[in-house]
């Protein structure tokens, strides 16, 4: 009988417990969501990288966008909206 409490003790309460194995699980699970969460964003990051580098109009998109760039030939047209 002391043998077996023993035992049931370092099953639950000892090195390597079930409780620990749970949360370890827990964090293994988290981590794996943690890193698709990453992969998809460096994916995302490549996949820019490599249209920044071969066509120039991704480059010419960022530069409007981000930077307000206007071409040649073009006007801007400014709408300011009132707050009434």
């Amino acid at each position: 009988m002391v043998l077996f409490l023993l035992l049931q003790y370092k099953l639950w309460v000892g090195d390597g417990a079930v409780p620990e194995v749970m949360h370890l699980e827990q964090e293994i699970e988290k981590k794996q969501l943690e890193k698709n969460k990453l992969e998809e964003r460096n994916a995302s990051l490549a996949a820019e990288v490599k249209d920044l580098k071969q066509g120039k109009d991704a480059i010419e998109e960022r530069a409007r966008s981000e930077m307000g760039m206007i071409g040649k030939d073009e006007t801007f047209y400014q709408i300011i909206q009132s707050s009434k």
